[in-house]
C-alpha cells in the first residue's frame, strides 16, 4: 500500500504533500531535525491521507495536489474529508 499525504504545522502555519509507503516512519522523519523544508519544526502532524496501490497512483496524486498551488483547495480537501 502506498499513501498520499498532507502534513500540518502548526508553528509554521503551512502543509506539505507527499507520498510514502510507511506513513509512521515517514512522520517520524519531517519531525527530526533534518535539512530540507520539514525539518526543524517538529510538530508535523497527519491532517489526510489516501491509500493506493501503486506507487505511481499515489505519486500522481501528489502532483495532482501539488499542481492546485492553492491553500484554500488543500482546505477544502480537507473539510471534505471531515479533517
Amino acid at each position: 500500500m502506498f499513501f498520499t499525504y498532507i502534513l500540518y504545522s502548526y508553528s509554521r502555519n503551512r502543509y506539505y504533500i507527499g507520498s510514502t509507503s510507511d506513513l509512521e516512519k515517514r512522520l517520524a522523519k519531517h519531525n527530526t531535525n533534518h535539512k530540507g523544508f520539514t525539518g526543524g519544526a517538529g510538530d508535523w502532524k497527519i491532517v489526510y491521507f489516501e491509500g493506493f496501490g501503486t506507487r505511481e497512483a499515489s505519486l500522481a496524486r501528489e502532483q495532482q495536489i501539488k499542481s492546485w498551488k492553492s491553500r484554500k483547495m488543500i482546505e477544502k480537501l480537507l473539510e471534505a474529508a471531515g479533517s
